[in-house]
């Protein structure tokens, strides 16, 4: 079983971040991560990979030469190939020009065999759209099984479990197909010494977009079907009201809250 994993580097979210004057996210503050959700991510294609002998990870990202931190990240976790996308004519790209790169990458993947399953996480936390598996999917021509908390390939079939607000689901797809994790799925394992010194003799594939037949006018700034018009700073909240709590701080919140008729 073939498995790609898509992983991508974001800015470490409890550092400041940024909208730079073009819109775009500041990525340059040398403080970038692997996505927590693409851990939970490369952690389930491994299990997965673990329970079919001769199964093979690719991790897949695509970004500026950062990016590359995240691919070596999932390298180091125990996947066993890496491609990263390094075109300076992505950047700006929407969610469906990221889409339709990751699905030329996955498809040059699949030249050397066949891709059974695409595996990423719910959501990039930089952005929060949760939009990509399904666009990603959706250019495959793949079934989206997404929010999976389980995962499990059996017969030529994946399935998996999902956590609704009253009920569970289990769904089912023929492979190939994609599936999105949560960070309920997996408790990603932490890379111990001798997978760091094995990801170091690993290499990194480094496409470009000629590489992959994508027309730079479809992605980046140029293709994107959204456009940022403005941004600020959070204005600092004025007017605080600051209760030391003396024993009767619980009713003057609730004095406070009645007052103002927010409950």
């Amino acid at each position: 079983m073939r498995i790609v994993v898509c992983v991508k580097h974001v800015p470490d979210i409890q550092s400041d971040r940024t909208l730079g004057a073009d819109g775009r996210v500041v990525r340059d503050g040398g403080d970038g991560t692997l996505n927590e959700l693409d851990e939970n991510a490369v952690e389930a294609a491994l299990e997965l990979a673990a329970t079919d002998k001769g199964s093979e990870v690719v991790a897949l990202t695509v970004g500026p030469p950062d990016a590359e931190d995240a691919a070596r990240r999932a390298l180091q976790m125990g996947a066993d190939a890496a491609v990263h996308v390094l075109d300076d004519a992505v950047a700006g790209s929407d969610v469906f020009a990221t889409a339709t790169v990751l699905a030329a990458a996955i498809r040059r993947v699949g030249a050397a065999g066949p891709v059974d399953l695409v595996v990423t996480g719910m959501a990039a936390l930089d952005g929060l759209t949760s939009m990509l598996p399904v666009a990603l999917a959706a250019e495959l021509d793949l079934p989206a099984l997404t929010l999976a908390a389980e995962v499990a390939v059996d017969g030529g079939a994946v399935r998996v479990r999902r956590e609704l607000d009253s009920a569970s689901e289990v769904l089912s797809a023929p492979l190939p197909a994609l599936v999105s994790v949560t960070d309920q799925a997996n408790e990603p394992r932490y890379p111990n010494f001798k997978g760091i010194l094995a990801a170091r003799k690993k290499r990194v594939e480094v496409l470009t977009l000629a590489d992959l037949g994508v027309d730079p006018a479809t992605v980046g700034t140029a293709g994107a079907r959204t456009q940022v018009v403005g941004a600020a700073a959070r204005p600092v909240r004025e007017n605080r009201v600051l209760v030391t709590d003396d024993g009767t701080a619980g009713l003057k919140l609730a004095a406070y809250l009645v007052e103002r008729k927010l409950v």
